[in-house]
């Protein structure tokens, strides 16, 4: 196996963007894809179960991957040897790409986008068919958000993990810092983060900087405090979604409140993602609001695994009952360009279902009828939260997303709202921006209410 290295990881989005991008940062990416749109169209169609590829000699199946830290640490390395075992005569290689969401855009418009990859965030389903091969239905048994990447009725990517998001918390900071009992309610969650802050350890690490964690704290938050996994797509039945009286408004007061308070880190302009990790592992910071995927990257950055705990994010002042969001990880594909489909089919089989792939990267798993191993999941699932699994975005919601160019699952918005001297204005001003866009889309009448 031959790789190609590049930087850290950046974990998938578990939603998507807009039609051809929804934000500033990728409209380049949405004019080279404008070229190639028609690539390969047609009605899609459903494809039989595979016979068992027969790989030629020394056959090269590249798979492209944002898991550029699995590169580095062997463990790609690890399952490809698993599989080429499997598969004499195969070459597993790699190609880690920093920014996956915005690389893979312009890979797509110059098709080099090797056999097997990861399904781009901000793509609508119908244009899947332009660029990637059917998998087969065989593949979908027991599987979550099974239909999430299909379109009329063709499925072409297979969601590569689950996960939810918590608080992942360092118990022996907890512990220095006298708190006895885990927080069950927001104004415990705040009485803890104040015990930390006195005893000289970060509260919480919301990862300011880094941008992309903060979607934590909005598109994601929002699901979990309204139990609604259509919330969002609901968003086009109004022309002024964002309220700060609304579930919008009381999850980015949540995170100002944190700000405002100094409960997180002091830097909020660098980029301290890795850094952040071995802060919470040091116990130099006490907790993340984030997904599960994050508490081996933690235990890898030097924790005790015992050391380590989830639990469900106290979002309000109500006791008992609390939802708890599903969310799928990147989905994995096989490039429509590709010259071994088989072959490449075989490797999402195998990635998705064999390889320890998910256990590996603390996430849950995609097959309903599988639990996990880790000792942090059992503990969070004690709690009997409500899961409650993510729908994929609506084209409405899309293609109003990338009109008006507002970036939902980058923290973009969030950053901006986390800080605004004003958030009824701040949230205004998008409103007035969602309305004309969503009048368009919609094609109402522009005078209409």
């Amino acid at each position: 196996m031959r790789n190609a290295m590049r930087n850290k990881r950046k974990p998938g989005a578990a939603g998507v963007t807009g039609t051809a991008l929804t934000s500033a940062l990728l409209l380049t990416s949405a004019l080279l894809l404008a070229g190639c749109a028609s690539a390969g169209g047609g009605a899609p169609q459903k494809k039989p179960a595979p016979s068992q590829p027969a790989p030629a000699a020394n056959t090269v199946l590249t798979v492209l991957t944002n898991r550029v830290d699995l590169i580095e640490n062997g463990v790609l390395q690890r399952y490809a040897d698993t599989f080429e075992a499997k598969h004499p005569g195969t070459d597993v290689e790699f190609e880690g790409l920093t920014n996956y969401a915005s690389e893979i855009m312009a890979r797509l418009s110059t098709r080099s986008m090797g056999d097997a990859l990861l399904l781009p965030n901000n793509l609508t389903n119908e244009d899947l068919v332009n660029y990637f091969e059917p998998l087969s239905d065989g593949m979908f048994r027991h599987i979550r958000f099974a239909d999430f990447k299909a379109y009329r009725g063709v499925r072409y990517g297979i969601s590569t993990g689950a996960s939810t998001e918590g608080l992942v918390y360092n118990k022996a900071a907890f512990r220095k810092a006298g708190i006895t009992a885990l927080p069950e309610t927001l104004d415990e969650f705040y009485e803890a983060c104040a015990k930390l802050k006195q005893a000289g350890i970060i509260p919480v690490y919301v990862n300011y900087g880094a941008q992309w964690p903060l979607s934590s704290w909005g598109e994601n938050l929002v699901g979990f405090m309204t139990g609604n996994p259509n919330y969002l797509n609901q968003m086009t039945q109004s022309d002024q979604p964002w309220q700060v009286d609304n579930t919008w408004g009381q999850a980015i007061g949540i995170l100002r409140t944190l700000i405002n308070k100094g409960y997180t880190e002091k830097d909020l302009i660098t980029n301290n993602w890795e850094l952040s990790k071995s802060e919470v592992a040091s116990g130099h910071a006490g907790m993340y609001f984030i997904g599960n995927w994050v508490i081996n990257q933690v235990i890898e950055a030097g924790a005790k695994s015992e050391d380590i705990g989830f639990i469900p994010f106290p979002y309000d002042n109500k006791r008992g009952k609390r939802y708890a969001q599903l969310s799928p990880d990147y989905f994995l594909g096989v490039s429509k360009f590709s010259e071994h489909k088989q072959l490449a089919e075989a490797w999402v089989d195998f990635f998705v279902n064999e390889s320890g792939y998910v256990n590996d990267s603390g996430f849950l798993p995609v097959d309903e009828t599988k639990t996990s191993s880790m000792p942090q999941i059992r503990q969070f699932e004690a709690y009997t939260p409500i899961y409650i699994e993510r729908r994929p975005p609506s084209d409405d919601f899309l293609n109003i997303s990338a009109k008006v160019q507002i970036t939902f699952w980058t923290g973009d918005e969030i950053q901006k709202w986390a800080v605004a001297k004003d958030l009824k204005t701040a949230f205004q001003t998008y409103n007035e921006l969602w309305k004309q866009a969503r009048h368009e889309v919609l094609g109402l009448n522009a005078m209409s209410k």
